[in-house]
Formats: structure tokens, C-alpha cells, sequence
């Protein structure tokens, strides 16, 4: 049994040895295909900013001409220039510009997220046809008196229950006397007649 186990844990390190190196060596397989399609991908953008500036800027060719032609050269040179440095300085600003506004909103984002809290709500205290005239306008012709609407309760009836509830007594006797059909009839009687 102890073999057994002893084998069996030296095969799971080897397989994790054997695994691990595997991984590796793909690792490094993947990386070095990468490294070469970089390269490629680099040497691809060198050829094409030549070509862009072949065709773009011709080679000047300086034999042969005179003095005076050779001024008008440098002349259209440094005209060209400046366009260019005018474009250059233009585009510089701009990215400026942006780089600052961006700068500026993400500090407002910033601001907003750590200090802005919600408002405690208020208690308002608005009338329903206030309410009413608020959601629909002009179209609220009506008043709604929900108080019209309420049960009126009379300072008579309340008094009724209390003497009720405190003349109860000895509750044998009450529970004696509305026993059987007599008890039920009186519940009636007195219910009816007021």
C-alpha cells in the first residue's frame, strides 16, 4: 500500500513537472511569434514612410544649377517649412487644449463622486387639489374634499362604548344571561333598537 501511494505521488509531480514545462515552452513559442510578427509589422511601416516620402519629396538635385536658381530653391524650401511648422504648431495647440480640457473634467468627475450628497426630502404639505392641479394643469376642474368623503364620528357613540365597556361587572353574570337563545335574542333587541 505504501509503494503504491509512494508511486502514485511521484507520477502526479512528474505529470505536473512535465505539464508545467509544456506550458512554458508554448509560452515562449507564442512570445517569439509575436517578437517576429512586431518586427515584421515595423519594418512594413519603414518601407511605407519611405515610399510616402519618395513620393511626397522628390531628391533635390543640386548639379547644374546657377546661383540665382539655387536661391529660388532654398527659398521654396524654407516657405515649405514654415507651412509645415505653422501646421505642426497648430496641431500641438490643439492637443493642448484637449489634454487640459480633459484634465479639468476629470477632476470635476472626481469632485462630483466624492462630495455630492443626496438632499434629506422635506416634508411638503400639499392639498389634493393642489396635487391635482400641479400633475394635470388646466384640465383639473373639480375639488376633491377627501375629508367630505371621511365617516363623521360623534362624541356621542364613543361615550356609548366606553359606558359599555366599563358597566361589564362581573363577566359570570353576563356570560350567563346572553347564553342560549334569550342571550341571542337580547344581542338582537339591542343592536335593532337603537
Amino acid at each position: 500500500m505504501e509503494v503504491a501511494n509512494w508511486a502514485l505521488h511521484h507520477l502526479k509531480y512528474a505529470i505536473n513537472t512535465l505539464l508545467k514545462s509544456q506550458t512554458y515552452c508554448v509560452l515562449w513559442n507564442l512570445d517569439f511569434v509575436f517578437w517576429k510578427k512586431n518586427k515584421l509589422v515595423q519594418q512594413l511601416r519603414d518601407e511605407e514612410k519611405v515610399r510616402y516620402l519618395g513620393e511626397k519629396m522628390p531628391p533635390i538635385q543640386f548639379s547644374g544649377l546657377s546661383m540665382a536658381e539655387l536661391q529660388n530653391l532654398c527659398k521654396q524650401l524654407h516657405e515649405k517649412i514654415d507651412v509645415v511648422d505653422e501646421e505642426r504648431y497648430d496641431c500641438e495647440a490643439k492637443v493642448i487644449k484637449n489634454n487640459r480640457d480633459i484634465h479639468e473634467l476629470k477632476l470635476k468627475v472626481q469632485d462630483l463622486g466624492g462630495k455630492f450628497k443626496k438632499p434629506a426630502l422635506r416634508k411638503v404639505r400639499v392639498s389634493a387639489d393642489e396635487m391635482m392641479r400641479a400633475l394635470l394643469g388646466s384640465k383639473h376642474k373639480g375639488s376633491m374634499d377627501l375629508r367630505a368623503n371621511l365617516k363623521s364620528v360623534k362624541k356621542e357613540d364613543i361615550k356609548q362604548e366606553k359606558v359599555l365597556t366599563t358597566e361589564v361587572g362581573d363577566w359570570r353574570k353576563n356570560v350567563e344571561a346572553m347564553s342560549g337563545m334569550e342571550g341571542r335574542k337580547k344581542m338582537f333587541d339591542a343592536a335593532g333598537g337603537q
